[in-house]
């Protein structure tokens, strides 16, 4: 056995296909699969299922994946080690984004500053829905992500810290049934068999609607999704049902033909720095974590809003 072989088993489990390793790892395939088939020989069982149209894990390969993937972590930090007595710092750091984020966080400016001097670090920055993220952070494929919360609790095998923390609020056109008794707040359950409109599953704000609908007995009737928060702006204003948005001030809310109403039990639409319980592996990832803590600013929490279109958690 040899750590060759434990990469390429690795990288076939986390491209789920030889194809996409050989090109992964700039090789060619039928080396990697004649390396994987030598190691199964070597333990005596196979630890991936060929015959479905994407290669999966055997249940031997399950038990097997973690065990593989800490002993090529433990090289990379014995290289990390050896480097920190000459102060360099090199290797890989995968930062995950909540789509739309990038008008309210400048990581540009982060990452290009931490590019700047150490530019032996390889960094990669991904957009993606949080539960995406999540489960790419629990994978050890992200280091550090800005993803949202349903609550404000950090997932479980994850440490965060808050740094947005909105009231969420119920967005519609002039005339909306939910005005008739005027702008003060509106229960919950006022959405009940409402036509709504949300960002799609798997999105931070998208849990915290569900989890505050579940609360109150019902199961949220969505019309309408997009990923795009001005596009659910626009589906509102043009009275095809509820938006359900983070809150904004009321001289947004009427450039955009809405009118905005508070919920009770007041649901809040959190985004959160966060990363595996422990803190990142990587020395590079936990180089630049204190840094996007600061540009982040966290906590920042009120009921002054940001603009709609701002983010999508």
């Amino acid at each position: 056995m040899d750590l060759r072989q434990l990469e390429f088993f690795v990288a076939v489990v986390e491209e789920a296909g030889f194809t996409r390793a050989a090109e992964r790892l700039h090789l060619a395939q039928p080396g990697i699969s004649a390396r994987i088939r030598r190691l199964e020989r070597e333990l005596g069982h196979p630890l991936l299922d060929r015959t479905g149209r994407s290669v999966t894990p055997t249940e031997v390969g399950e038990a097997v994946l973690p065990y593989a993937r800490a002993a090529l972590e433990a090289v990379e930090n014995v290289r990390h080690a050896a480097d920190a007595f000459t102060g360099l710092l090199r290797g890989h750091v995968a930062v995950g984004l909540v789509s739309g984020a990038t008008g309210q966080f400048d990581i540009a400016s982060v990452l290009a500053d931490f590019h700047r001097e150490h530019p032996r670090v390889e960094i990669a920055l991904t957009e993606d829905t949080s539960e995406r993220m999540l489960q790419a952070l629990r994978r050890g494929e992200l280091d550090i992500g800005v993803l949202g919360l349903a609550d404000e609790h950090p997932p479980e095998g994850t440490a965060a810290e808050i740094v947005v923390d909105e009231p969420v609020v119920a967005a519609v056109a002039p005339g909306d049934p939910l005005l008739a008794h005027g702008a003060g707040p509106v229960g919950v359950t006022a959405l009940r068999d409402r036509a709504l409109i949300s960002l799609p599953s798997g999105t931070g704000l998208r849990g915290v609607l569900e989890r505050a609908c579940a609360e109150a007995g019902f199961r949220p009737r969505v019309a309408f999704e997009a990923a795009a928060p001005p596009l659910l702006a626009r589906l509102a204003a043009r009275g095809l049902g509820v938006a359900v948005v983070p809150d904004m001030p009321p001289q947004v809310a009427a450039s955009l033909g809405l009118r905005t109403l508070r919920l009770t039990p007041q649901p809040r639409a959190r985004i959160a720095l966060t990363w595996r319980t422990g803190g990142p592996a990587a020395p590079a990832a936990r180089a630049l974590l204190p840094r996007l803590r600061t540009a982040l600013e966290a906590p920042r929490t009120g009921d002054r809003g940001h603009a709609l279109g701002e983010w999508s958690a």
